[in-house]
């Protein structure tokens, strides 16, 4: 007689029960699923978080970068802005009748070059007078009523404005003509 194939000897009394090993085997596989889920959950929610700190890591290079050579590039307006005041003072003392001709145009020659050389630098003065009023880059300080001048243009410039490379240095300060 042949030996009795074991894997189909039933140890349960009823029929439709399972074995207790099956009913074992059945348990860890779906609580190997469940960890398998879990597992696949993290991994997305880390990898989530390392794009997320990854771009942020991004942004945080290209700002720094760009804020180093907004720097360079704009590092020197503080002394433009303290060379302005000598630029206006040399534009005042131009305006005053000198009885010296020759210490007239030594002024004028200084102040010629310091020009130039400002404006190598970056600086350029704002457009003013005649020009429509504009509040970034005119500082209205008084309203002068005017019947030859449009409304709000720029009747007069008690100051005169600078950019630097584009930026706005100093408003220009101003009259603007209003109604009569």
């Amino acid at each position: 007689m042949p030996d009795p194939d074991l894997s189909t000897i039933s140890t349960t009394d009823a029929p439709g029960q399972q074995e207790p090993a099956a009913t074992d085997t059945l348990l860890t596989v779906e609580s190997l699923s469940q960890e398998c889920a879990r597992l696949e959950r993290e991994r997305t929610e880390i990898n989530d978080r390392y794009l997320r700190l990854a771009a942020e890591f991004d942004n945080f290079r290209k700002r720094s970068d760009r804020e180093k050579s907004e720097a360079i590039e704009y590092g020197s307006s503080d002394a433009l802005k303290a060379m302005i005041s000598i630029l206006d003072d040399f534009e005042r003392a131009l305006k005053v009748e000198c009885a010296d001709a020759e210490f007239a145009r030594g002024t004028q020659l200084i102040y010629q070059r310091m020009s130039e050389a400002l404006t190598k630098l970056g600086l350029e003065p704002i457009a003013a007078e005649g020009q429509p009023f504009d509040p970034n880059l005119h500082y209205a300080i008084d309203r002068i009523e005017d019947p030859n001048i449009e409304i709000d243009t720029v009747a007069a410039e008690h100051q005169r404005g600078y950019t630097f490379k584009g930026r706005l240095l100093r408003p220009a300060m101003v009259r603007v003509a209003v109604k009569g």
